[in-house]
This record gives C-alpha cells, structure tokens and sequence, in this order.
C-alpha cells in the first residue's frame, strides 16, 4: 500500500477532484459477491473515495432491508474481512479510511469476534470505569487486528424515551452525567491504541420514537432544553476532544432557525451551530445516506451528496452516488469549501495513518474475563428483595427457560412448547422463569409472539415468579413485572452473564446494578 504524502505536500498533489473524492465513504460489505467487490475496486481505482465503510451484508439493518433479505452466515467473516481490506487497499492510489460500527465489538457486523456488552449494560453500575476503558481499549484492538482505523462509537445519545425503536440498549442510559462519564471512559480506552472515534447520533436521537432508517423523527424541543441535556454530553466530549462527530437525521427546528430540514443536511445545524457556537473543529460524518429518513426524499443521483457536503459534512458516509457527488460537488462548492474539509479530513487520515499500533496487533482480544466482571458489576435486582430469592430457593421449584435457538423457530414450534410447558407447570406453585428476549430490537414485540407474552403475563398473574431477564430490558414492558416475586435484570445472555445470574441465585453474590432508563 502506497504512503500517505504529508499535508502539505498532499495539499499540492491531488486535484481538486481527487480531494473531493477523499471526502466520500461509501458502503463495503462482508458477503459481497466477487462482482460486487471488483465493483467497489473500480470505483476505488476511477474516482479516489478516501474511505469505506465495512457493513455484514446488502440484506442487513443498516441497508434498511432488515427482514427482506435473508442474512446468510459467514464463519470465516474476519478472514473474509481482513482479505478484503487488503483489496481494497491496494486498489486505491493513497490508503483508505476503513471504518466499522463496533458499539459493543467487531461483533456488531462481523460473527466469531469478541462481543462486549451493550451500552446500557455498561450504564447498569456505578463507578467502575476502567472496565468501560477496558471495552474501548479492547474493541480498538480488535480493529486494528483487520486492519480498521475507525470505530464509528460511542453513542451518547441520552434515552429518555423507552419507545424509542432504534437507540435503547445502545445508549448509556438516560442520565446525562453518567452517558457523559462512561461514553469518556470508551473513548480514552479506544484511544489508548490510537484508534479514532466518532461520538453520535448528534444532536441527540433519544428522545425519539422514529427509527431514522426508515423515517425522519422530529425533535420539538427549545433551544436550551436541548442544551441542557441532549445536547450536554457532546458539548462535554468536544471540551475534551474528540476525533470526529456523526451527525444523524433528526429533524430539530429549534437549531434550523424554525426549518424542519434533517441536521444531516442542515447547514444551519452543522455549520452554524455545531461548528459556530459548540466551536467544534474535528472532521463532521454523516450518518449513513442510504437511510431512509434523507435518501427517499432525494431522487437525483449527486443532490443529496451536495446538500450532505455543503451543510457541513466531511465525509459522506454510505453515499450511494458517488460520480454524480463528485461532479455536483465540485460544481457548487468554493475553493474556500473544498480545502477546509481536504485539511480536516487529511489530517485525521494522518493520525489514523501514523498510529504506531496499526500493525502492532495480529490476533483478537480476550472477551470472557472482562465481561464476567462486568457481569458482576452490571446485575440489577430490579424488583423484589434478596431475602425474598433467598426464600424462594427454599423451596420446591419448576424452573422455565424461555430461550430460542439461535436459528428462529416456526410459530408452530413457539406454540407446541407453550402446550407443553403449560402441562408441565399445571401443578408447580414456585416458577423460576430464565427469560431471553428472541429480539434486542423492540420492533414486533421484541420478537415474541402474542401467545407468549399471555403466557408469562399469565404466569406471572397466577404463580410465585422468579424472572431472571437476559436482554433488552425495554422489553419488560410487555409484561405485568409488578406481580412477580422478583425481577433480576442480567441484560445478555452471554455464558459468562448466565453464571453471575445462577451464583446471584444461589447468593453468592448480591445484585449491585441499577437500570439506567426509565421503562415508563
């Protein structure tokens, strides 16, 4: 691969073509077909993209096809994807950004690597926040072990909306110091090894119930509620710096001078306020322009591109049109335009570039250790008291595990083991019931079936109830918790998380969590 030239010499070199042409990260997948991939290559080689960014597959969430397409399992992905890398980069004429979303690890996007727990896990203990460095540090390993600069995370969006379809378990929690607080320690550990960041979804997609993939949500608060809490952990973040902000498509007129225009493509947002009055001056990316809240409203190949970079975006993240972007670009833009996001972006390339550590990691990180103590920390007696479990493990019990396979199974399948299972607690007045969400998304109930959430509503209705919870918590408001005789939230159902939840049981060790939202 070809050495980035310095700034200045870089300055003088690539035309302003070429220059825009680095401000642009279209999509590269892990299971594309080798068309697709010499697709890409050429599209590296013909028009000099800066960077790309790596996604699981055409038919997965962030391509807005989630349930359309079937997503076909890779075993080998991070073989997959350290090979493709290599193609790419030696397709392009100066080395390429490679940035990934890796929230909670490489695992995110890509199967056999580590998984780290969710943000609101880690929002689910106080203190502690070498654990979270210890996160950030280790997904950042894992990154540069591929060959990736760019770990698109953390979230710091502030979840005060438990209907919120798209955030939830990615959010810290709904308590703007701790976001602040632990999305810091995340950033510190990941930069411990000198890989970058990008803080997000600004200006803050929590308070929301509009999944911005397939819709613009609209933000109607004032000014100074914003500042005051979506808005503080950025401001916090930028005052301590921070490599890059993404800014998501969130209609929020309070910072548009009363417009409803998305902030992805808002110059009054970007440039004005984030720029002007936050006074941030890293690289600005977009969130992903394929999504639908921005890209069905823009038919013209090249026009959303234009309006994504003039208000203030520098890189382009998941554009689709990349010739025509170029072309519209360089026609409207300034020279003044042009080169203050060539410095900005050239300039992170340099640092991403110059890490010491790039080819210092060859192998994956450790998962189990760090996520047993987190494990530990993170274990919330949500309701109920430990003497009323200590009791109930006196006495006879029926325990219910409400676990799927991890290929679905048929509504056939769900409702012959409910016949089953309701014969076999018939006579049993004690149910423990280990209870694991199908789905971490809240779309369609969380994936359970009506006929189960009557069943454990029923359960919970005329048994004494042990629930231990393994998932998205926001999932509980599907069922009556108050009747049961205690609720314990564990939030994964990782091995090393199902055995701090059977030694809590068992008492031997006591449940120090808090839940970090609100579930009403």
């Amino acid at each position: 691969m070809k050495e980035l030239p310095p700034f200045e010499i870089a300055k003088t070199r690539l035309s302003p073509l070429e220059k825009i042409g680095q401000f642009f990260m279209p999509a590269a997948f892990i299971n594309d077909t080798e068309e697709e991939i010499q697709a890409l290559e050429t599209l590296i080689r013909d028009y000099g993209i800066g960077g790309i960014c790596f996604f699981h597959s055409r038919a997965s969430a962030a391509t807005n096809f989630e349930g359309k397409k079937e997503v076909i399992r890779n075993e080998e992905s991070f073989e997959t994807l350290k090979s493709l890398i290599k193609r790419y980069q030696s397709a392009s004429k100066y080395p390429l950004f490679i940035a990934i979303d890796a929230e909670w690890g490489l695992a995110m996007r890509i199967e056999n690597t580590p998984q780290y727990p969710y943000a609101i896990t880690l929002g689910a203990f106080s203190g502690k926040e070498e654990l979270i460095y210890e996160v950030g540090k280790n997904i950042a390993q894992d990154c540069l072990a591929a060959g990736i600069h760019w770990n698109l995370s953390p979230v710091v969006d502030i979840n005060n909306n438990p209907n919120n379809p798209v955030i939830g378990y990615r959010s810290f929690g709904d308590d703007r110091e701790q976001v602040t607080k632990k999305a810091l320690a995340y950033i510190k550990g990941t930069e411990s090894l000198g890989a970058l960041t990008s803080i997000k979804h600004f200006p803050g997609h929590g308070d929301t119930s509009v999944d911005s993939h397939l819709g613009i949500p609209v933000i109607d608060k004032s000014k100074k509620e914003l500042l005051e809490n979506e808005l503080y952990p950025f401001q916090k973040i930028i005052s301590e710096g921070i490599d890059a902000i993404m800014v998501g498509h969130l209609s929020i007129p309070a910072l548009a001078n009363g417009k409803d225009t998305p902030a992805s493509i808002s110059r009054e947002i970007i440039t004005d306020f984030l720029r002007g009055q936050m006074h941030f001056k890293g690289v600005v990316i977009s969130d992903a322009l394929n999504m639908h809240a921005v890209s069905k409203n823009y038919s013209v190949p090249g026009e959303l591109e234009w309006l994504a970079f003039h208000a203030g975006n520098d890189i382009l993240c998941f554009a689709e049109h990349v010739k025509e972007g170029i072309e519209t670009i360089a026609k409207n833009s300034t020279e003044k335009q042009l080169e203050e996001t060539f410095e900005r972006v050239w300039k992170l390339k340099e640092k991403a570039m110059g890490n010491p550590n790039q080819d210092k990691f060859t192998k994956l990180s450790k998962s189990e250790e760090l996520n047993r103590k987190i494990a530990k920390e993170s274990i919330t007696l949500y309701k109920g008291s430990e003497e009323d479990i200590e009791d109930f493990d006196q006495k006879t019990f029926c325990t219910l595990t409400f676990q799927r396979s991890k290929k679905s199974s048929s509504p056939e399948e769900i409702l012959s083991f409910l016949t089953e299972a309701t014969q076999e607690i018939k006579n049993e007045k004690n149910i423990l019931l280990l209870l694991t969400p199908p789905k971490v998304k809240p779309a369609n109930h969380f994936g359970f079936l009506k006929a189960e959430i009557d069943f454990i509503n029923t359960l919970l209705e005329e048994k004494n109830v042990v629930l231990y919870h393994f998932g998205n918590p926001y999932s509980l408001k599907l069922f009556d918790i108050k009747k049961s005789l205690a609720t314990v939230l564990v939030y994964q159902d990782f091995t090393e998380f199902q055995d701090m939840a059977t030694e809590h049981f068992l008492g031997k060790i006591k449940a120090n969590g808090k839940l970090p939202v609100s579930l009403t």
